[in-house]
């Protein structure tokens, strides 16, 4: 069957692009004989602000108590370091005997230190840290480490937030407010800041003399608030709506970084604050073990043990696991060099396809895009065993 079809064109267009061929073969004739650039002045900006490793040296190892130290680290290669957003972390990556292994910490540093050719991280021990002990254990003035570069999302932005920042910060969870409160002093960050830190004792809060100093900003003001003894200039307790309400103006964003403890408490009290979600921020806490104790995992799996088969580079290596700990644990014990940063089930880094076998992941922290839950892709940071498994690293 014959169809008509009428193609409508517009003769003056067609004119107007005819009339433009000489001009543009002129500006060819005219145009430079120099060879195309192998690289161009975009990209080489990209890779300084946005750098596939950073390699770094420790210029400095500052006490911070019995339990903790800060680590000054610069450019071991002269190369500028990464700028990044106050609140932000970093990275660090190390080969621990037979373990290759990640650990993303927030920097304490704010970004007109990075500009200034520093990061500082602090590091706490914990009672579970086989990395923090490591860190401040073995790591010297002089020693040469590698990082991704600094990422997050525990940043202020004005579009989004209130113009002030109530903070809730626990033991080292104080390093980002650090950051955020030094850019807001330094006029980075056009903010205001109203800093609950709780410890146990005046003898945990790290960053004293810091926090004393900033607070001298008006638009910074800092509040102690000690769980374990009564002491006259502070709070008493734990920080809880009531104590948030009483510090708080009308409008607010809430942010809130320290120990898992701190953030079962907190969380809960948040609801009481009818908050809009927006103005709710928590810092990422890292997954990786005690996944019995996760709201939701089954009980009857707990420590219970599979093989997982690794394919990498189209190779396949047989590993133990244990259902309560994650597959980038399992990973990272047996040695594989698997890609991670944040941790906790968010920024992707670690995706990998989970080609057989049973997983639990935790809603909380299943930050897996609809496509990739479709197609069986997994995180291995936030996703734990409950069978023998079959995984290809991409």
């Amino acid at each position: 069957m014959k169809r008509k079809v009428i193609i409508k064109s517009n003769l003056t267009d067609i004119s107007n692009f005819a009339k433009m061929i000489p001009t543009r073969l002129a500006h060819f004739e005219n145009g430079s004989s120099a060879p195309i650039p192998k690289e161009y002045a975009v990209n080489k900006l990209a890779k300084l602000i946005h750098p596939e490793i950073l390699h770094l040296t420790v210029k400095d190892i500052v006490p911070r108590g019995e339990s903790a130290k800060s680590f000054i680290l610069v450019s071991s290669d002269d190369t500028p370091l990464a700028p990044f957003i106050a609140g932000q972390y970093l990275t660090v990556k190390l080969s621990i005997g037979d373990s290759c292994v990640t650990r993303p910490y927030s920097l304490a540093s704010t970004p007109n230190d990075a500009r200034n050719g520093f990061y500082n991280i602090t590091v706490k021990r914990t009672s579970e840290g086989f990395v923090s002990d490591y860190i401040l254990d073995n790591l010297k003035i002089g020693d040469k480490i590698d990082a991704y570069p600094p990422e997050g999302t525990f940043t202020y932005e004005p579009i989004r937030d209130a113009e002030t920042i109530v903070g809730v910060a626990g033991g080292s969870g104080i390093t980002p407010f650090l950051s955020i409160a030094g850019s807001i002093a330094d006029g980075t960050t056009d903010a205001k800041m109203i800093l609950l830190y709780g410890a146990k004792n005046e003898e945990e809060i790290l960053f004293r003399d810091e926090l004393d100093t900033l607070s001298k900003n008006e638009n910074i003001s800092v509040v102690y608030v000690l769980s374990d003894s009564k002491k006259k200039g502070y709070e008493h307790g734990f920080i809880g709506a009531e104590l948030i309400s009483k510090y708080a103006p009308e409008k607010y964003s809430l942010f809130i970084c320290g120990p898992k403890a701190m953030y079962e408490f907190v969380g809960k009290e948040v609801e009481k604050l009818g908050l809009r979600h927006k103005f709710v921020r928590f810092e990422l806490f890292p997954s990786g073990s005690d996944a019995d104790k996760i709201k939701g995992f089954p009980k009857d799996m707990a420590n219970l043990k599979f093989n997982i088969t690794v394919k990498k580079d189209g190779k396949e290596t047989v590993i133990p696991c244990i259902s309560n700990e994650s597959i980038l644990v399992a990973f990272e014990r047996a040695g594989i060099d698997a890609p991670a940063r944040c941790r906790s089930g968010v920024c992707g880094f670690c995706r990998s396809k989970l080609i057989s076998g049973k997983v639990y992941i935790p809603e909380d922290t299943d930050g897996r895009r609809i496509a990739d839950i479709k197609f069986g892709y997994i995180h291995p940071c936030s996703t734990y065993p409950l069978s023998d498994l079959k995984v290809k690293i991409n």
